[in-house]
């Protein structure tokens, strides 16, 4: 089990904060910066796993790249063993950043700080510190220094499905226990043979990153805001599917749809819904063409692992999707596709295409970003309201139509945070 924190003096702010009634969430979380850092220490350097990487990101030995967990620098490497390591991005000399470079290979295995030149190997053991001994008998660290006490601060790694995940914690669930067993058997559902990286997309957003996070356990949205959602069939509230929470405090949560047989879609062919607009048609439909591969067949599956992991099937496209908070109001959003070691040259061609509908330019998810900003922009100026999350009964539903699973996150997040009330 994952510890709930107490009351005490570092989390005063969010307790002030009315947290009586589980549909209304207070807009300061979303605004307070002494909330943020809390979070970051609570959340991000607790006991929880965040994705840092894919594997065949690192194909190589000696292979790195450098990323985020919350929004401390970590370093995710590969040795010549097959090992694979996660360490903080700060030089256990003098704090200087160590990798400078987004991703790469280093040829000797050796990452060198440029500041001192102090070297660490791919595990993060110190191996290298200039002028230790000083020179011509003068100077020099004293003689009990030794360069194995300065290592690199390690994170715990674990591996699920060609993913990498880290955790500051030492204590605390194994990731199999952070999942819990339905959201387990629900990533292994995509995460089933050997993956490919296919590419990356970036974008950074002006919102408090649990404005992305909600976005993506929220079912109701996504056919009223995506109009190529609802118009296309790639997602519509009428269609089969539903809300499933899971993991420690009910954090996670896998929002899936899929086509059935006779949908109802007289609610969207009334007119009232802009988003459904059998007008817009597309000069190239070949981005709608689907190869039926997974089991179950969904058309949509939005598997988000608390607290900055998304993975995602829409129709053939795969992603992991990384939220690297940046400050109370800014984050950074990160598509990491991929497809599988077997696939066809046409279904990797197909799941290239497909690309094209989620990103920072995606046929679907463009408006996800700009509608975080809304909020953002919108209670920014008077945080002292509420949003409200009322739809739907709690637990899991066979229903698109619910923001059951908003509010157990929110839950899970109060005990989390130290909330008390």
């Amino acid at each position: 089990m994952m510890r709930v924190n107490k009351v005490n003096e570092k989390n005063k702010v969010i307790n002030s904060l009315d947290w009586s009634d589980s549909t209304k969430i207070p807009f300061e979380v979303y605004t307070d910066e002494s909330i943020y850092k809390l979070e970051q220490e609570n959340i991000f350097r607790g006991e929880t796993w965040s994705f840092v990487a894919l594997e065949s990101e690192l194909a190589e030995a000696f292979s790195y790249k450098s990323t985020f967990v919350g929004d401390v620098p970590v370093v995710a490497t590969r040795d010549d063993k097959d090992n694979f390591y996660v360490w903080v991005n700060r030089c256990s000399h003098r704090g200087a950043e160590v990798c400078r470079e987004r991703h790469g290979k280093s040829e000797d295995g050796v990452f060198t700080c440029v500041y001192h030149q102090w070297a660490f190997d791919a595990s993060g053991e110190c191996v290298g510190v200039p002028f230790r001994k000083g020179h011509g008998g003068k100077g020099g660290f004293p003689k009990d220094f030794k360069p194995s006490d300065r290592p690199l601060q390690k994170l715990k790694v674990e591996r699920l499905g060609g993913l990498i995940f880290a955790s500051f914690a030492d204590q605390g669930p194994t990731l199999e226990e952070y999942l819990g067993p339905q959201m387990l058997k629900m990533m292994l559902r995509v995460l089933c043979k050997p993956i490919e990286y296919l590419g990356v997309t970036r974008q950074y957003v002006n919102a408090n990153w649990k404005l992305y996070t909600e976005n993506t356990k929220d079912p109701y949205h996504a056919s009223l805001l995506h109009l190529f959602h609802a118009t296309f069939g790639v997602y519509r509230s009428t269609m089969g599917g539903g809300a499933e929470i899971g993991g420690p405090l009910n954090m996670h949560s896998l929002l899936s749809a899929y086509v059935i047989e006779n949908e109802d879609k007289s609610e969207y062919e009334k007119g009232d819904l802009r988003t459904y607009d059998t007008g817009v048609k597309l000069a190239d439909t070949s981005v709608l063409e689907v190869t039926p591969e997974l089991d179950p067949v969904f058309t949509n599956h939005i598997q988000s692992i608390f607290p900055s992991m998304v993975l995602q099937q829409i129709h053939n496209t795969l992603a992991v999707r990384q939220i690297i908070p940046k400050g109370v109001d800014e984050f950074e959003l990160v598509f990491h596709f991929f497809g599988y070691e077997d696939d066809t040259p046409e279904l990797r061609a197909e799941r290239v295409r497909q690309m094209n509908l989620v990103g920072p330019a995606g046929y679907i998810s463009m408006e996800d970003g700009e509608a975080t900003e809304l909020v953002q922009n919108a209670i920014k100026g008077d945080p002292s309201h509420h949003s409200l999350m009322a739809m739907g009964e709690d637990g899991d539903e066979g229903t698109l139509l619910t923001e059951s699973i908003l509010r157990a996150y929110w839950k899970g997040y109060q005990q989390i945070m130290g909330v008390t009330q």
